[in-house]
């Protein structure tokens, strides 16, 4: 009986029982069969060397991650296609991008779906999410509103860049106004303290990497919806929340290809 094993190779028939190390990694093994000649009165051998190969998994499997990544990154499964990474710089500067649009993306979800939920079901009377924008606030004009959140974003976004070049710089003391104590920046992307970190989660940000891991996946879930929502809003002009309970009301009919298929006709 032939046993295929690993990538591409195979174990042969063999008179002799082969052995597997059991610190193997088994997902993902490679087999190499050398053969060696049979002593006379006995039957052929073949010799089956177990050697350790990919340790980790990728966004396809069966694929090499590119050698600069090498599985140190939080939520590395080897995907750059366009060999963006390369440049050791350039990819300390991807990884904090992608870090800060994915908690974007996560309140902007977030945010989407409640401020929607309380529209339909009428707890109160709040305009659909892609028409917020325009409507008039009675505390504030529109311009000063800009203004406010052009400075806050704007010391924020200052703040952290400024982290980035010289990390731990931040941190000084009077480095923000006396309060660098009650943000207490754990490195670079991952500011804390009361104020940022008030359950006091990840304390040890260098050995937190299962909750790195677990933020960088749901920040592209949320990345994911979003363009979804984005693209929900372009072709039914209604919010998610609509959609969802009109899919509901009839599952077999009501499908993202019904949509896409009135929308164009």
């Amino acid at each position: 009986m032939a046993v295929a094993v690993g990538r591409g190779f195979l174990l042969q028939p063999s008179s002799s029982s082969s052995f597997i190390s059991k610190d193997v990694n088994k997902s993902s093994i490679g087999i190499t069969s050398a053969f060696l000649p049979a002593k006379p009165g006995t039957t052929r051998r073949y010799l089956a060397t177990v050697v350790r190969a990919q340790q980790r998994p990728t966004w396809l499997p069966g694929v090499d991650p590119p050698p600069y990544l090498d599985g140190t990154l939080a939520g590395d499964f080897g995907f750059d296609p366009l060999g963006l990474g390369e440049d050791p710089e350039s990819l300390r500067w991807y990884v904090q991008a992608e870090l800060v649009h994915a908690r974007f993306a996560m309140a902007g979800v977030a945010g989407i779906l409640f401020t929607d939920l309380l529209r339909v079901t009428g707890i109160r009377e709040l305009p659909v999410w892609y028409e917020a924008g325009a409507v008039e606030f009675k505390f504030a004009s529109t311009r000063t509103l800009f203004i406010v959140q052009l400075l806050l974003m704007g010391f924020a976004e200052t703040k952290r860049y400024m982290d980035y070049i010289s990390p731990g710089s931040q941190a000084k003391e009077g480095s923000f106004f006396g309060l660098e104590a009650s943000l207490e920046g754990l490195e670079p992307g991952y500011p804390g303290g009361p104020l940022l970190n008030p359950l006091g989660l990840a304390k040890d940000i260098r050995n937190a990497r299962d909750w790195k891991l677990k933020e960088i996946k749901n920040g592209r879930l949320a990345m994911v919806a979003m363009l979804g929502i984005f693209v929900q809003a372009s072709v039914t002009h209604v919010g998610p929340i609509d959609n969802i309970l009109e899919h509901l009301s009839d599952p077999w009919h009501k499908t993202i290809i019904q949509t896409l298929a009135n929308s164009g006709s």
